[in-house]
């Protein structure tokens, strides 16, 4: 706990069997109250693995939900245990787990709502090794998605976020996609809603055991943010009404 705050770290994992104890063993295990770990119907030993290392509370699923249906489980799960402020930690250790006192705290003294990692401030992403495809078209669905949706953030695509968890209660997560596109709906309703959200520069790590989403479904992904974007900007007009922005 920090004070009275209860914490959470939810892991959606898939096939993170090789990564999962190295990630694991970072998290600050003097804040945080609960891990939650979800596995998304691996064919590896992640769940072996997890119950080695003592987690517990692991779910898994029977069947694969995609990335956005294992986040659906690891809020749901986060929610049950009254968290007060739930980090979404990928077990692939792209993420450092380090920077979770940062995150944790910003929320707990009441300063934001919600934390992102950006693997854009600073010089992380080319430094970890971020493909050079998949910079530029961050920057760009940035740009566009900044314009759209009247913000500025340094990006819409990390992995890496805290919220408190008035926001999980306020946003309908549960009606977002359960593809990749799940983590961008979820911003957009978040700024939608009017929470404020921070961003602190995170250290990012791209390699082989690393996760990451082919080119077909980079293209799918990106398209559905610049879809999402003009939703936010149509509904904001009162031009239009989306189910993502219904709370």
């Amino acid at each position: 706990m920090i004070g009275e705050k209860r914490i959470t770290v939810v892991l959606p994992a898939y096939n993170a069997s090789k990564t999962l104890e190295k990630t694991y063993r970072e998290i600050p295990q003097d804040i945080v109250d609960n891990v939650v770990l979800v596995d998304d119907n691996s064919s590896d030993s992640t769940i072996k693995v997890a119950k080695e290392l003592g987690i517990k509370h692991i779910i898994r699923h029977e069947k694969n939900t995609g990335y956005g249906g294992n986040q659906k489980s690891c809020y749901n799960k986060a929610l049950e245990l009254d968290s007060d402020i739930v980090i979404m930690l990928h077990p692939d250790y792209q993420y450092t787990p380090k920077l979770i006192h940062s995150m944790a705290y910003l929320i707990a003294n009441d300063v934001y709502e919600v934390v992102l990692g950006s693997r854009i401030l600073g010089k992380g992403a080319r430094r970890g090794g971020m493909p050079i495809y998949k910079y530029i078209a961050n920057r760009i669905l940035t740009l566009l998605q900044n314009f759209l949706m009247n913000q500025k953030l340094s990006e819409y695509h990390s992995g890496y976020r805290a919220f408190s968890s008035k926001v999980l209660r306020t946003v309908n997560y549960r009606v977002n996609s359960d593809d990749f596109i799940f983590d961008n709906q979820m911003l957009a309703q978040i700024l939608f809603a009017g929470f404020h959200i921070a961003e602190i520069t995170c250290p990012t790590k791209y390699f082989k055991e690393a996760s990451s989403i082919n080119f077909k479904r980079s293209v799918k992904y990106g398209l559905g943010v610049i879809l999402t974007s003009f939703a936010y900007r149509f509904q904001k007009a009162r031009i239009g009404r989306f189910k993502i922005f219904q709370q």
